[in-house]
């Protein structure tokens, strides 16, 4: 992995990092020679993407290197403190919801652009096949695709294993006892049994966990780490647990928190083993929040182009503008040029807790 340095590059370490997995996996094309074609192909469409972005730069144009998709608002399970249902339930019923094709277009116009990663949420992402098929159409474009895990059967395991530039991101939030207690009895070994028949066939995935103080030691152990490496694991995400109430703030992590998640980042990284990135933890070493187009921005399951998936204030929307002028909205600008994007916060995310401020700035 990259070198830890005093002052932490999130960019470089996230390009290192993706190298260090690139070639960890072309040494085993021998085994699996469908996910070593894949990854020497998508290493060549990773650097294309990387000129047009220095090309945009040069421009004075920045281009963020991934973009965020929440293509749907359903779910299977109902999760306690779920952020995205809590939305859901405010949401506009009347809405229509962006159809395979939408978002066909839209993950066109990133790769025009030259972004190469995009995020599939939810919601959870598997309830769209649609979607998901479209995507694998774009070999250029690497797609996370953030799932709990118990959809991961027949015909979408086949969708994944057709399309490798689909990489699962299996939703853990510790071991066994943990995870089913707040997704539902059986879901942990669901996800390990998903995990292991990915390994067989030589496919590539990863697990996100969100953090709170009640797991945060848990899921930071090498007791908890050390397996998922062992299964095959190649990225670890960390995301700090988002309050959907004021019920729920405790759980968010405070300062003290957050700085011992630092630490034990810092020394799992200095491991080599896994990818690892913290949310938003990682942005302080960038000068604050990388919302609103600075390193992503998030589009909602109607289109709306939103700073980030817990600041749901969209000012444009991807069916009456082009991605490159929704990076442009009036909103991401003032973000970009104020100071809110760089204030700090005490658990889980800035422009939630200034969602206020954001709402002055939306008019």
């Amino acid at each position: 992995m990259a070198a830890l340095q005093n002052e932490f590059d999130l960019e470089q370490y996230l390009t290192a990092g993706a190298q260090d997995i690139v070639r960890g996996l072309l040494k085993t094309a021998l085994l699996h020679p469908r996910e070593g074609a894949f990854v020497a192909k998508y290493a060549a469409a990773a650097k294309k993407a990387d000129a047009l972005r220095h090309e945009s730069e040069a421009a004075g144009v920045h281009i963020p290197s991934f973009l965020i998709c929440s293509i749907t608002n359903r779910c299977n399970l109902h999760c306690a403190g779920c952020y995205a249902r809590s939305l859901e339930i405010c949401g506009d019923e009347k809405a229509q919801l962006l159809s395979a094709e939408e978002w066909g277009r839209v993950f066109s116009q990133a790769r025009e652009l030259g972004i190469g990663f995009i995020l599939l949420a939810g919601g959870e992402p598997m309830v769209r096949r649609d979607v998901l098929e479209k995507a694998g159409e774009f070999p250029e474009i690497l797609f996370p695709v953030f799932t709990n895990g118990t959809m991961l059967r027949d015909e979408r395991f086949e969708i994944l294993d057709r399309n490798r530039n689909l990489i699962p991101m299996f939703s853990l939030e510790g071991g066994r006892e943990t995870t089913d207690g707040r997704r539902g009895s059986g879901v942990y070994d669901q996800v390990r049994d998903a995990m292991r028949r990915l390994r067989e066939r030589g496919m590539i995935f990863g697990v996100s966990v969100t953090v709170t103080t009640a797991n945060m030691r848990e899921v930071m152990s090498e007791e908890f780490t050390a397996p998922l490496w062992d299964a095959g694991c190649k990225a670890v995400i960390y995301v700090e647990y988002v309050p959907t109430d004021d019920e729920s703030s405790p759980l968010a992590p405070d300062a003290a928190c957050r700085a011992e998640m630092e630490d034990r980042v810092a020394a799992l990284r200095s491991r080599g083993e896994m990818l690892y990135l913290s949310f938003p933890g990682d942005e302080v070493s960038t000068s604050g929040c990388l919302a609103a187009g600075r390193g992503f921005f998030h589009i909602n399951p109607y289109g709306g182009a939103e700073p980030c998936p817990f600041s749901p204030y969209p000012d444009a929307n991807i069916r009456d503008v082009s991605l490159r002028e929704a990076l442009d909205s009036g909103l991401f600008r003032a973000l970009r040029s104020g100071e809110l994007l760089e204030e700090t916060h005490t658990g889980g995310c800035v422009l939630f807790e200034q969602r206020d401020k954001v709402e002055a700035l939306l008019g």
